[in-house]
């Protein structure tokens, strides 16, 4: 499992998590699209926010395996604003590659591209 070094292990302040420590040895814990409600709590929505300003942060543009990025965490930008890289796409795999879609998430998140973003 590559360890993405120097992204954060969390929402500054809080518990809500963007990595895991270590590779679970009974397989990785699968990526699934999760709906995203109107009336999801602002905290959540934060997290949503902060975790897609440090993927952008980190890979911009280019795909990125998924490593040691929380899978719950990525279940809830993944099929909008993440996308598979990888045909065919193991939602299983720690070596699964994702790319960003940059429009659709400029699009939801427009906050995580500006400069002033903490």
């Amino acid at each position: 499992m590559l360890k993405h070094r120097g992204f954060p292990g969390r929402l500054p302040g809080t518990d809500f998590q963007f990595t895991i420590r270590r590779a679970n040895p009974k397989g990785a814990s699968p990526i699934t699209r999760r709906e995203r409600f109107r009336d999801r709590r602002p905290p959540d929505r934060r997290a949503d926010l902060g975790f897609m300003a440090a993927l952008w942060a980190q890979f911009g543009t280019e795909p990125f395996e998924r490593g040691n990025l929380d899978a719950g965490r990525l279940s809830w930008l993944f099929g909008r604003e993440v996308l598979p890289y990888d045909d065919p796409f193991d939602p299983e795999c720690y070596d699964a590659r994702l790319i960003i879609d940059e429009a659709a998430a400029r699009a939801a998140f427009p906050e995580a591209f500006g400069e002033d973003w903490a």
